[in-house]
C-alpha cells in the first residue's frame, strides 16, 4: 500500500470519526430539547386535568342527592354524606390544601409587609411615611389583592398559592415557611427585609425533591396578579402615569404598556424584572436567573369604581428548572417602595428608568441639572412653591445670554413697525409680494436686525420646557406639597368645582393654569405686536393661533395635569415678559435705530450668506410662480 492510499484512509477514518462525534453530539442535544417540550407538555396537560378534576368534582356535588340513610349518591357511586373525594393523591397536600392561613408581618423604618401561609405569598403591603389623598395609611396593595402562585409537575399538578405553608422560622427581619411532600422533600419559601429599604429578598427553594419531581421537568411557571388602589387626587393624570414595565438585561430601557390604556403582550424572550407602576409607587419583581418568556395583562378600572381601586396587573412568567438536583433555590427580589429617583437608581438594576424623565437629551439635563438642583435648594427651603420660583429664576439666568437676542431681536423690530407699515402701504398688492420681503430685508439689514436670530435661542429652550413637563407630574417630592391654595403641587389646583365632568375641561377649574393661559396671551400679544402689519391672511392666521388658541388649548391641556407645572409656566411667561419689557427699556433705543435707518437710505448693505440664500430662493420662487401663470394663460 502506497503513502497516499495510507494517507487516504487516515483522513476517511478520521472524516468519519467526526462525523459519528458530531451526530451522537446533535442526538443528545435532540433528547433534551424533545425532553423539555415533553415537560413543557405534560405541565399543561396535568394543568388541565387538574382543572376538569376539580370541575368534574364540583358537578358532582352539585348534581348528587342526600338519601334518608344519609349516604351520598352519584350514579352507581356511594359515599357517605359531607365526604368528598380528595383533590390530591399526595396526602400532605391534600391537609395543606384545606388548611387555613395565618398571616405574618415583616416591618422596617421604611415599609411593612405582611405575608400569608395561604401560599406563603406577600399579603399587603403598607408604605410608611407616606399617605393616600384622603389621609389614610398608603397600601400599594391592600390585605388579599395580591396572588402569587407558582406551578410545576410534582407527581401531579400543583399551585403554591392553594396550600397552606408551616412557619418553620419567624424573626423580625425574615420568615420561613415550608410545604411538606409525603412522597419527601418540601417547598420553602424565605423571607427577608433590611432597616432602611424598600426590598424584599426572596428564595424559593425545592429541597430533596429529586425522587417527587420528575426529571423530564425543565420548567416551572409563576403568576403574579395585584390590584392597586387609587392613591392621588385626580384620576386622569394618575393613570395616565401608571403602567406596567418589563426590562431585557442589557436594554437602555424598559418596555412599557398601560398609561391610561389597558393592554396585554406576550414576551418571548429572556425577562429580568418587571414592575407594576402606579404613578409614584410602585412593585418591581426581580429574577436574577431571569425568565424565560412572560405574558403581561394590565386593565384600569373606571373611574367610579366602587372599590377605588386604580388597576389591575397580572404577569405570567415561565423559568427555567434543573431537575434531578437534591436542593434547588430560585432567589428572587420584590420592591414595594416609591419611585424616586436617587432611591431606584441606588439598587443599580435599571428601576430608575420606569420614571418618565424624557428623551436622551431631554432626560439628560432632567437627571444631571434639574433633580440635583432640586434637590440642593431642599435641603435649605421647605416651601416647594419658592423652591420652584428659584429654579425658574435659575434657569431663566442661564438662558439669558441665549434669550437675549430673541428678545432684542422682537424689541428692535417694533422699534422699526412703523416703517414695515410703510412698505405694506407702498406694496399693497399680492404680486408685489417679492419686492416687499426685498424691501423689508433691505430695512432688516440696516437696521442690524436677523430675522431668524430669535429662533436658535428658542430652540435651545425647548427642551428645557419639555424636561419640566416631563418632570413636575413625575416628582414624588411634590406629591402633597402645599402652595398657597394649591394643596398638592403635584395634582391639579382646583378653585371651583362643577360636581360632574365636563367634556375637555374635566370637573373643576384650575386657577394656576387658567392664571398660566391668562400670562401665555399677554405674552403672545406682547410678542406679535412687534411683527410686521400685514394683510396677508397667513400671517393673520398665525397670530390668531398664537394670541388666542394655544393660550386656550394649553388650558385645556394643564387645567388636570400638575398645578406645579402651571405654577412653572407661570413663572416662566411672566419673567420673560419683564426680561423683555428691561431689554426694551434698556438695551435696545428706537431713536438710534431710526437714526442708523436714515443714515444707511439709499446705501447698499453687505448681505449675509443666509440672506443670499433666501433671496434665491425667493427669484426661484418667483419664476416658478411666472411659469405657472404662463401655462395658465395658454389654457
Amino acid at each position: 500500500m502506497d503513502k497516499n492510499s495510507v494517507i487516504g484512509l487516515v483522513l476517511m477514518g478520521l472524516l468519519l470519526f467526526g462525523f459519528t462525534f458530531y451526530q451522537n453530539k446533535q442526538y443528545k442535544k435532540q433528547q433534551a430539547y424533545q425532553a423539555r417540550l415533553d415537560s413543557i407538555a405534560a405541565v399543561d396537560r396535568f394543568r388541565a386535568d387538574s382543572a376538569a378534576a376539580a370541575q368534574a368534582l364540583r358537578d358532582s356535588s352539585r348534581l348528587g342527592q342526600v338519601q334518608g340513610s344519609g349516604e351520598f349518591v352519584q350514579g352507581s357511586e356511594v359515599l357517605e354524606q359531607g365526604a368528598s373525594a380528595p383533590v390530591y393523591k399526595d396526602s400532605l397536600l391534600e391537609a395543606a390544601h384545606s388548611g387555613e392561613g395565618e398571616i405574618v408581618t415583616l416591618s422596617n423604618d421604611k415599609f411593612e409587609v405582611a405575608f400569608t401561609t395561604k401560599g406563603a405569598q406577600p399579603y399587603s403591603a403598607n408604605i410608611k411615611d407616606y399617605k393616600t389623598y384622603e389621609g389614610e395609611d398608603l397600601y400599594l396593595f391592600k390585605p388579599g389583592d395580591s396572588h402569587l402562585g407558582v406551578q410545576i409537575y410534582a407527581g401531579e399538578m400543583i399551585n403554591t398559592s392553594e396550600f397552606n405553608f408551616s412557619i418553620v422560622e419567624k424573626t423580625d427581619t425574615s420568615v420561613v415557611m415550608r410545604l411538606p411532600f409525603a412522597g419527601g422533600g418540601y417547598i420553602e419559601q424565605r423571607y427577608s427585609i433590611k432597616e432602611g429599604e424598600y426590598i424584599v429578598n426572596n428564595s424559593l427553594s425545592f429541597i430533596g425533591m429529586e425522587s417527587v419531581i420528575p426529571k423530564n421537568v425543565f420548567s416551572y411557571d409563576l403568576d403574579y396578579f395585584m390590584t392597586i388602589p387609587r392613591m392621588e387626587k385626580g384620576y386622569k393624570n394618575e393613570t395616565q402615569y401608571s403602567k406596567l414595565n418589563w426590562y431585557f438585561s442589557g436594554e437602555k430601557k424598559p418596555e412599557t404598556i398601560g398609561r391610561a390604556r389597558s393592554a396585554s403582550k406576550r414576551v418571548d424572550n429572556k425577562v429580568a424584572w418587571f414592575a407594576f407602576q402606579q404613578q409614584f409607587f410602585s412593585a418591581i419583581f426581580r429574577a436574577p436567573k431571569e425568565y424565560s418568556s412572560a405574558e403581561f395583562d394590565i386593565k384600569f378600572l373606571p373611574e367610579d369604581d366602587l372599590s377605588h381601586n386604580l388597576m389591575t396587573c397580572q404577569a405570567r412568567m415561565r423559568g427555567d428548572f434543573q431537575p434531578g438536583q437534591r436542593e434547588t433555590v430560585i432567589p428572587f427580589e420584590f420592591y414595594f417602595g416609591p419611585n424616586h429617583y436617587k432611591t431606584l437608581k441606588s439598587y443599580d438594576h435599571k428601576y430608575e428608568k420606569i420614571i418618565p424623565l424624557g428623551g436622551s437629551v431631554v432626560g439628560l439635563f432632567t437627571k444631571y441639572v434639574i433633580i440635583p438642583t432640586f434637590d440642593f435648594l431642599r435641603k435649605f427651603i421647605s416651601n416647594f412653591g419658592i423652591i420652584i420660583l428659584i429654579m425658574t429664576l435659575l434657569i431663566k439666568l442661564v438662558v439669558l445670554p441665549f434669550a437675549f437676542k430673541t428678545y432684542s431681536s422682537s424689541a428692535k423690530m417694533q422699534a422699526i413697525k412703523p416703517e414695515i407699515d410703510k412698505l405694506n402701504a407702498k406694496f399693497p398688492k399680492q404680486e408685489d409680494a417679492m419686492k416687499k420681503q426685498q424691501a423689508q430685508m433691505d430695512l432688516y439689514r440696516r437696521a442690524g436686525i436677523s430675522p431668524m436670530g430669535g429662533c436658535l435661542p428658542m430652540l435651545l429652550q425647548f427642551p428645557i420646557l419639555w424636561a419640566m413637563f416631563r418632570f413636575f407630574p413625575a416628582s414624588i417630592e411634590l406629591r402633597q406639597q402645599p402652595f398657597l391654595w394649591a394643596e398638592d403641587l403635584s395634582a391639579y389646583d382646583s378653585v371651583i368645582d362643577f360636581g360632574t365632568r365636563v367634556p375637555l375641561l374635566g370637573d373643576h377649574i384650575s386657577l394656576f393654569a387658567l392664571l398660566m393661559a391668562i400670562s401665555m396671551f399677554f405674552y403672545s400679544k406682547l410678542t406679535t405686536a412687534s411683527q410686521p402689519g400685514s394683510d396677508d391672511p397667513q400671517m393673520a392666521s398665525m397670530r390668531f393661533m398664537s394670541v388666542w388658541m394655544m393660550p386656550i388649548m394649553m388650558y385645556f391641556i394643564c387645567n388636570s395635569l400638575s398645578s406645579g407645572l402651571s405654577y412653572y409656566y407661570l413663572l416662566s411667561n411672566l419673567i420673560t415678559m419683564l426680561e423683555t419689557w428691561v431689554i426694551k427699556k434698556w438695551f435696545v433705543n428706537p431713536e438710534e435705530i431710526q437714526a442708523k435707518l436714515k443714515a444707511t437710505e439709499g446705501k447698499k448693505q453687505p448681505k449675509s450668506k443666509w440672506q443670499q440664500r433666501l433671496e434665491e430662493a425667493q427669484k426661484m420662487q418667483a419664476q416658478m410662480q411666472r411659469e405657472q401663470a404662463k401655462k395658465n394663460g395658454r389654457r
